[in-house]
């Protein structure tokens, strides 16, 4: 397993949809990974150390696990099958470690907002995803980190909570 980091929140620019790319801590790969609204929103707010004033569904999961006495010591990216990324999330308490299999975005914003390592199986970075995150990538390549993150945060402040219910994966 390879250890990465959130590196960015961007836009596809085909679709208007959300994608989350991670960097190996080394620096030398990337994998977008394409998520869903109301986890590219967690993410973005666990990034930017902002808080909602009530709790949302990942800070309910991780304040569960705190009051069980759980812990999460790490998420991983296992799997990419039929165009779909698969995760598992690592639960620890009283010694014993627990894998539970979860979305890729809920696994982000639940290893963002504990604090937990995130790991990619090596397999999943190929040639070809690592070329889609390349800076010049924007239609004129003209587009930097800040154009991206903007309009991620003007796509993301202009949702309306009726239009997750809209949405099929």
């Amino acid at each position: 397993m390879i250890e990465v980091k959130v590196w960015s929140l961007a836009l596809d620019d085909k679709n208007n949809f959300p994608v989350v790319i991670l960097q190996s801590v080394d620096g030398s790969k990337k994998l977008p990974i394409w998520i869903g609204p109301p986890e590219a929103n967690a993410i973005a707010m666990e990034i930017a150390g902002k808080r909602f004033p009530r709790p949302l569904s990942h800070d309910l999961i991780v304040a569960i696990l705190k009051g069980l006495g759980a812990k999460v010591p790490r998420v991983e990216i296992t799997d990419l099958r039929d165009n779909t990324f698969f995760a598992k999330i690592y639960l620890e308490r009283d010694g014993e470690i627990v894998a539970v299999d979860a979305r890729p975005s809920d696994s982000l914003a639940v290893a963002l907002k504990s604090k937990a390592k995130i790991f990619v199986h090596p397999k999943l970075f190929t040639d070809e995803l690592d070329r889609l995150v390349q800076p010049d990538a924007e239609p004129d390549g003209t587009g930097t980190d800040e154009d991206r993150a903007k309009r991620l945060k003007d796509y993301l402040e202009g949702l309306n909570p009726r239009d997750f219910g809209k949405f099929s994966f």
